[in-house]
């Protein structure tokens, strides 16, 4: 091997072998009265590779398992270097599966398989294009709202809750001014009742 396999900026130790699985999707197309199908190319799906080693040690197994296990935890994507990544364009890559194997024959010695899947690069940062004079007229229709909240909070909002107390002296004053005419519909029947 030329180039190490380096993960992330760490160099993957004591590798036994190196492989890797490039594929594509198609969907088959059946067409009536034809003996054969016609295939729809979907692009390919994301490479995977897979590593496979072994550690001695406890020491080295420690350091490992620390290392590997941090970035499978963290799920991010990584920067991954090899020579069978040769004329693929493959940058990033997340660490899909881990496994571990340890023999009862061979105590000091862990087997090690790491499985990766290429992954897109992470989306470059937002640039600050917004053009200064939008930002300024927001900036300006901010301070507007902020402005027009601030003078309505100072405003003294009269309290309109229940509006009858003051109206209940008047209400007295009504009924006893109409109490006197509680006998006129009985003298206005009369005088037309006698008159026919």
């Amino acid at each position: 091997m030329k180039v190490k396999p380096v993960l992330g900026g760490w160099e993957i130790p004591h590798i036994a072998s190196i492989g890797s699985l490039e594929q594509r999707s198609f969907t088959e197309l059946e067409v009536p009265g034809k003996s054969t199908s016609l295939f729809h190319d979907l692009a390919s799906t994301p490479t995977r590779i897979v590593i496979g080693g072994s550690l001695f040690g406890d020491e080295d197994r420690d350091d490992f398992l620390q290392e590997v296990r941090d970035k499978f935890r963290a799920g991010d994507p990584v920067t991954f270097v090899a020579d069978i990544t040769t004329a693929t364009e493959i940058q990033y890559v997340v660490i899909e599966t881990l496994r571990f194997e340890q023999s009862a024959s061979r105590p000091d010695e862990i087997e090690y398989l790491i499985s990766l899947r290429e992954s897109p690069p992470p989306p470059p940062p937002p640039s600050p294009s917004l053009d200064d004079g939008l930002q300024d007229q927001a900036d300006a229709f901010l301070g507007s709202v902020t402005g027009a909240l601030n003078a309505i909070d100072a405003v003294s909002v009269p309290d309109f809750g229940d509006p009858t107390p003051p109206l209940s002296g008047t209400l007295d004053g009504a009924k006893s001014a109409l109490g006197g005419l509680s006998g006129v519909p009985s003298k206005i029947t009369d005088l037309f009742g006698s008159g026919s």
